[in-house]
C-alpha cells in the first residue's frame, strides 16, 4: 500500500484527512509537527509522499522540506497550506517542493497528486541511485533492484575467488616464463609477442621479466652473504597476477549486466583490486585509467553539451538525417550511410553528433503524441545508432587503431596491404552489415514501439525551424567543431583522439560558448566505466591473461577449424566475444601475432586471418565497455524530463547479443564464402 505521512499542526484536520486516506487504500501517518515527521523519514524508508503543512509552530514547513530532502532526496513532498501566495509558491519550488496545494484541498485533487508524486519518486530514486527493493521476501531482496542486487554481488565475488585463487596453470607459466628468440622460429617465442608491448623484449626475455622490470614490481630478496638484491618477479607469481585480472573482467562484466551495483562503484572495485593485488603500482594504474580514449569521452560529451546548448544539434541533424523520412527509412537507408562514413570518420564522434538528436526527435515526438514514455523507442534508436557505427569498423584502415594494429603485425610478416587493398575486402561487408543491424530493430522492436508514425528529417527540420536563424554561439560552435575534425583527421598520430576534443573544449570555454558547469554536469558514471575497462585491458595485457585467454582458444580448436576457412571463422568468433570485454586494440594485438602465423601452416592468405580479427574486434556490441560509441549512447539514452535512465545495461546484452550472431553470419556468409571467394587474394611473393 502507498504509505503517506502526514504533517500539520492541526489535529482534527490531520486526523480526518489521514482516515479518509485510508478508506481510500492508503497506509497513513500523522505526526504533528516538522522535528517528528524528519525523524519518520529517516527510519521508515517505506514513506511515498509527505503532506506537509507550511506554515506550523516551531520548525516550519520550509525548514522542514529542506531537511527532509537532505535526509531522502527521492521522497516527493506536497505543501499543504492554507495562507496560500506567490512567495510561499515560490519558496516551495525553490525548494524542491513536487507540489503546492491550497488547504484543504478537494480530496480527489489531493489523491491525483500523490499519485503522480508516488510516479515521480520512482525516477528520483534512479536518478539519487537509490535501490528499491521490494519487502517481506528474502528472494526479492536477494534480486534486489538496479544498482543493489545481493545475488549477483555474492555470486560475482565467488567467481572471482574461484579463479583468482585457483592454481596457477603450468601453461600460463610457460606463456610468461618463454624467453623471446633473436629470430622467431614461429613457436611460443612468437606467440608471446601477441602484447604489441612485447615486441620490445630484448633477445632473452621474459613477459615476466619484461613485466617486472618495466613496472618496478621486483621483488627483494637475501643473497648467500647476507645482501639483499632485487630480482624480478617469479613467472607463477606473473601468472597469478594474470588469474586476478581474468578473475576481475568475470566479476567486472558480471556487475556491469546485471546492474549489481552503481556502474562507479564497480569501476572504483577494479582500480581497488589491482591495488590490493599489486598488479602495477599505483601511477601505472592511474595512467591505465587515464587513457586517450576515457579523456576522448569526456571531452566528446561535454562538447555535446556546447551543441545541444546552442541548438546546433538542429542544424547538424538536418543534414545527417536527411534519408529518415520513417522508421523504414531511418533503419534501412540511413543506417548503412552512417557506417560507411564511420569507415573513414571517427565513429564515435558521429554517434557523439547524432545521439543528442535522437534524444531531442524522442522528446519531441512524445510531446507531440501526448505519449508519457516509449522506451522502445529510445532502445531502438540508441543501440541501432552504436550498433551501425560499430559495423563500419571492417571498412578502411582509417575506422580505428584496431585495423592499423593488424597493418602493423602484417607489416612484421612483409605482406602489410594498402589503404585501397584494405577498402577492397573490407567495405563491401559495411553496408550489408548494417542493413541486417537496422532489419533486426524493425523486426523485432519496432512492433514494440508506440509512434506508429515517426518522420525524424521533420521533426528536426520544425525543431531548427523553431529556434530561428544561427547566432553568434552555433557560428563559434560550428566552427570549433569543424576544427576538433579536422584535427582528428589529420593529427590524430601526434594528438591522439582526446587531445583535440579538449582543445575545443578550452577555446568554447574562453570564448563564453561553454561553462564550467556545463562541462562538469556530463555523465560522469560513463567516463569512470569506460576508464576502468581501459584499466582492465591494460592489466591483461601487460601481465599476460590476454595471451593466456588468445592461447587457449586455440589450443581447444577441433583440427578441422585450425586450417582454411575454419580458421577463419574460428579467429573471427574469438576476436568477437573477447572484444565485448577488452578494449579492440588490445584483442587485436594479443591474437593477432597468434593467428597470423598459424595462416601460413594451414595453408591460407595471412590477410584472411588478419582482416578476420581486425572486423570481428569491432562486433563490442554486448557491453557498454565494448566501445566509446556504446558508452556514449548510454550515456544520453535518458528520459529528458524525468531523467530515468531509459537504456539499460540489460538491454545492451540482450540485443547485442543477437547483434552479435547477425554480424558473424554475416561477416562469414557474405565475406568469407562470398565476395572473398570471387575477388580471391594476391600471391605471397
Amino acid at each position: 500500500m502507498p504509505k503517506i505521512l502526514l504533517v500539520d499542526d492541526e489535529d482534527r484536520f490531520r486526523q480526518s484527512l489521514a482516515e479518509r486516506l485510508r478508506l481510500r487504500g492508503y497506509d497513513t501517518l500523522d505526526v504533528p509537527g516538522g522535528e517528528d515527521a524528519i525523524k519518520l523519514v529517516r527510519t521508515d524508508k517505506d514513506i511515498d509522499v509527505v503532506v506537509l503543512d507550511r506554515k506550523m509552530p516551531g520548525m516550519s514547513g520550509e525548514q522542514t522540506l529542506k531537511e527532509i530532502k537532505e535526509f531522502r532526496p527521492e521522497i516527493q513532498v506536497v505543501m499543504l497550506t492554507g495562507h496560500g501566495d506567490l512567495h510561499a509558491a515560490k519558496e516551495a519550488g525553490r525548494l524542491d517542493a513536487f507540489s503546492f496545494l491550497s488547504k484543504p484541498a478537494e480530496l480527489e485533487e489531493l489523491i491525483k497528486v500523490l499519485e503522480e508524486a508516488r510516479e515521480e519518486k520512482s525516477y528520483a530514486a534512479q536518478r539519487y541511485e537509490i535501490p528499491v527493493v521490494e519487502k517481506g521476501s528474502v528472494w526479492a531482496w536477494m534480486i534486489g533492484s538496479h544498482n543493489s542486487r545481493p545475488l549477483f554481488i555474492l555470486a560475482g565475488i565467488a567467481l572471482f575467488c574461484l579463479f583468482a585463487l585457483m592454481p596457477v596453470p603450468q601453461r600460463l607459466i610457460a606463456l610468461v616464463s618463454t624467453p623471446k628468440a633473436a629470430v622467431s622460429t614461429g613457436g611460443e617465442d612468437s606467440i608471446i609477442q601477441g602484447y604489441a608491448d612485447y615486441r620490445k623484449m630484448k633477445e632473452g626475455t621474459s613477459v615476466s621479466t619484461y613485466y617486472s622490470e618495466k613496472n618496478d614490481m621486483m621483488r627483494t630478496v637475501s643473497t648467500e652473504d647476507g645482501s639483499r638484491s632485487k630480482i624480478p618477479l617469479s613467472p607463477s607469481q606473473t601468472g597469478r597476477r594474470a588469474l586476478v585480472m581474468l578473475a576481475l573482467i568475470i566479476l567486472a562484466a558480471l556487475f556491469w549486466a546485471s546492474g549489481a551495483a552503481p556502474v562507479g562503484v564497480t569501476a572504483l572495485i577494479v582500480g581497488v583490486i589491482m591495488y590490493l593485488f599489486d598488479i602495477l603500482p599505483p601511477d601505472r594504474i592511474a595512467q591505465a585509467f587515464a587513457k586517450d580514449a576515457v579523456v576522448f569521452i569526456f571531452g566528446v560529451l561535454a562538447l555535446s553539451k556546447a551543441i545541444t546548448k546552442t541548438g546546433l544539434d538542429r542544424r547538424i541533424g538536418l543534414f545527417l538525417l536527411a534519408p529518415a523520412k520513417n522508421l523504414t527509412l531511418l533503419l534501412l537507408v540511413f543506417l548503412p550511410l552512417l557506417s560507411v562514413t564511420c569507415s573513414f570518420v571517427s565513429e564515435h564522434a558521429l554517434v557523439a553528433f547524432t545521439m543528442p538528436l535522437f534524444v531531442m526527435v524522442y522528446a519531441n515526438t512524445m510531446r507531440t503524441m501526448n505519449i508519457k514514455q516509449d522506451r522502445s523507442l529510445m532502445v531502438l534508436l540508441a543501440l541501432a545508432l552504436c550498433y551501425a557505427a560499430n559495423s563500419g569498423g571492417p571498412g578502411s584502415p582509417a575506422a580505428g587503431g584496431r585495423n592499423a594494429i593488424m597493418v602493423g603485425i602484417l607489416a612484421d610478416y612483409g605482406i602489410a596491404p594498402s589503404f585501397g587493398e584494405w577498402v577492397t575486402y573490407g567495405l563491401p561487408l559495411v553496408p550489408v552489415m548494417s542493413f541486417f543491424v537496422g532489419l533486426y530493430f524493425l523486426i523485432v522492436l519496432r512492433p514494440k514501439v508506440q509512434v506508429k508514425s515517426l518522420n525524424v528529417t521533420r521533426i528536426v527540420k520544425r525543431a531548427s525551424e523553431k529556434i530561428g536563424p544561427m547566432t553568434r554561439e552555433e557560428y563559434v560552435t560550428l566552427a570549433v567543431l569543424i576544427g576538433v575534425i579536422v584535427l582528428w583527421i589529420s593529427m590524430s598520430e601526434k594528438l591522439g583522439m582526446g587531445g583535440p576534443v579538449i582543445l575545443g573544449l578550452v577555446v568554447l570555454n574562453l570564448l563564453r560558448v561553454l561553462s564550467w558547469r556545463d562541462i562538469t554536469s556530463i555523465h560522469w558514471e560513463v567516463v569512470f566505466l569506460y576508464a576502468s575497462a581501459s584499466a582492465i585491458g591494460k592489466g591483461l595485457a601487460v601481465t599476460g591473461g590476454a595471451l593466456f585467454m588468445a592461447d587457449g582458444f586455440i589450443a581447444i580448436l577441433p583440427e578441422f577449424m585450425k586450417q582454411g576457412t575454419g580458421l577463419v571463422i574460428a579467429t573471427s568468433l574469438f576476436t568477437g566475444t573477447v572484444t565485448n570485454f577488452m578494449s579492440d586494440g588490445a584483442t587485436v594485438a594479443a591474437i593477432g601475432p597468434i593467428t597470423v602465423p598459424m595462416a601460413t601452416i594451414a595453408g591460407i592468405h595471412p590477410w584472411m586471418v588478419g582482416f578476420a580479427t581486425a572486423y570481428a574486434s569491432s562486433f563490442a556490441h554486448m557491453l557498454v565497455i565494448g566501445t566509446p560509441s556504446n558508452a556514449l549512447a548510454f550515456a544520453l539514452a535518458k528520459d529528458p524530463t524525468t531523467g530515468e535512465q531509459l537504456v539499460t545495461l540489460g538491454d545492451f546484452m540482450k540485443h547485442g547479443a543477437a547483434i552479435l550472431l547477425i554480424s558473424f553470419v554475416v561477416l562469414w556468409g557474405w565475406a568469407f564464402l562470398g565476395y572473398w571467394k570471387w575477388i580471391g587474394f594476391p600471391a605471397i611473393g
